[in-house]
C-alpha cells in the first residue's frame, strides 16, 4: 500500500510535499485522491479490469501516531462504494537515515465483492526505511487476516531525482523510479475463484462439468496456497508536481508475476494512475 497497495495506504504514509519539514512540530491532515486503471493486490491483477478512484484523509500527530480513513468505488463494477478502511499507525526516525513503522488497517467490502483482498478484511503492516547515499531501500512485512490468512514481503528500493520546475521555481518537478519484489502467500485466491464461480454461475457463465473420459478435458496444476513463493516483480515510474502543501502525481507501473503464478490472474500488467494530494 501498501496499495496497496499500490496499495496504496502506503502512500498516504510516505507522502511527502515541500511543506512538510515545516509541519513535523505540528498536527496535519492530508486529503487525497487517485485514480488507477485497474486494481492491483501487491502486483497481481485478474482478468477482470477493475479502474477505480479511490478517497482518504489521515491524520498525523507530533509523535508520528497517525489515524487514516478511506473508500473506493470500481468503476465498472457494482453501484455502491467497493470498500471503506479504517486504520491507525505509527512511524518513528531513529536518525535522518533509518526510519520504522507499523500500522493496522481494517478494511470493509460488500459480501460479492470481485477484488482479490476482500478475502484479508485486516492487514497488520510493519517497514523499515533506509536511505543509503544514492537510494532508498525500503523492506514491509504485511500479515493479511480474515476470512483467510496470508502474509506478505516486499523489498523496494527507489531514487527521488529533482528534475527541474514547472513555470516557476515553487512548482518541483522530480521523479522517483522504484523497482519492487513482493512474495508471499495465496491463501486469498482460493476465496476469490470460489466467488468468481458463484458470480459466473448467477450469470448464466458457470461452466458445465467435465466427465473423467473426455478426450478434452485439462488437467490444471496448482500452486499448494500455504506455498511462499515470489509473487510479482514491480517496476514504478511516479512523476510529481509539488508546491508550499500540494502534491500531484502521475504514475506508471509495470507488474510481472512469479513464475508460479495462478492461471486466472495476468502475467504482466500496466497501471496507470492519477493522483492529487493536500495538507493542511
Amino acid at each position: 500500500m501498501r496499495f496497496i497497495s499500490l496499495l496504496v495506504l502506503i502512500f498516504m504514509a510516505s507522502f511527502k510535499v515541500q511543506a512538510q519539514q515545516d509541519s513535523i512540530e505540528k498536527t496535519t491532515v492530508t486529503l487525497a485522491s487517485l485514480y488507477s486503471s485497474n486494481a492491483s493486490y501487491y502486483g497481481q491483477a485478474t482478468n477482470e479490469k477493475l479502474p477505480y478512484i479511490l478517497v482518504n484523509a489521515t491524520v498525523r500527530f507530533p509523535i508520528g501516531l497517525y489515524f487514516s480513513a478511506g473508500s473506493y468505488k470500481l468503476l465498472n463494477y457494482g453501484g455502491g462504494l467497493s470498500e471503506t478502511d479504517l486504520g491507525a499507525g505509527f512511524d518513528y526516525d531513529f536518525n535522518d537515515k533509518f526510519s520504522t513503522g507499523i500500522a493496522y488497517t481494517r478494511s470493509f467490502f460488500p459480501s460479492n465483492s470481485p477484488l482479490l483482498q476482500a478475502a484479508n478484511e485486516n492487514n497488520v503492516n510493519f517497514s523499515a526505511n533506509y536511505s543509503w547515499p544514492w537510494l532508498k531501500s525500503s523492506f514491509s512485512a504485511d500479515y493479511a487476516f480474515g476470512k483467510e490468512n496470508d502474509i506478505f514481503l516486499s523489498l523496494t528500493h527507489s531514487k527521488e531525482i529533482s528534475i527541474g520546475s514547472l513555470f516557476n521555481e515553487k512548482n518541483a518537478l522530480s521523479l522517483a523510479p522504484a523497482i519492487e519484489l513482493v512474495a508471499g502467500t495465496r491463501h486469498f485466491y482460493e476465496t476469490y475463484t470460489t466467488k468468481k464461480n458463484n458470480r459466473d454461475k448467477s450469470n448464466g457463465k458457470g461452466k458445465s462439468p467435465v466427465s473423467p473420459g473426455n478426450s478434452n478435458s485439462t488437467i490444471t496444476t496448482t500452486v499448494p496456497a500455504d506455498s511462499f513463493n515470489l509473487l510479482s516483480y514491480n517496476f514504478k515510474l511516479p512523476l510529481s508536481l509539488s508546491r508550499a502543501n500540494y502534491m500531484a502525481e502521475i504514475s506508471y507501473l509495470l507488474s510481472i508475476l512469479g513464475p508460479k503464478a495462478e492461471a486466472e490472474l495476468r502475467q504482466q500488467q500496466s497501471f496507470f494512475g492519477l493522483a492529487f494530494y493536500y495538507q493542511f
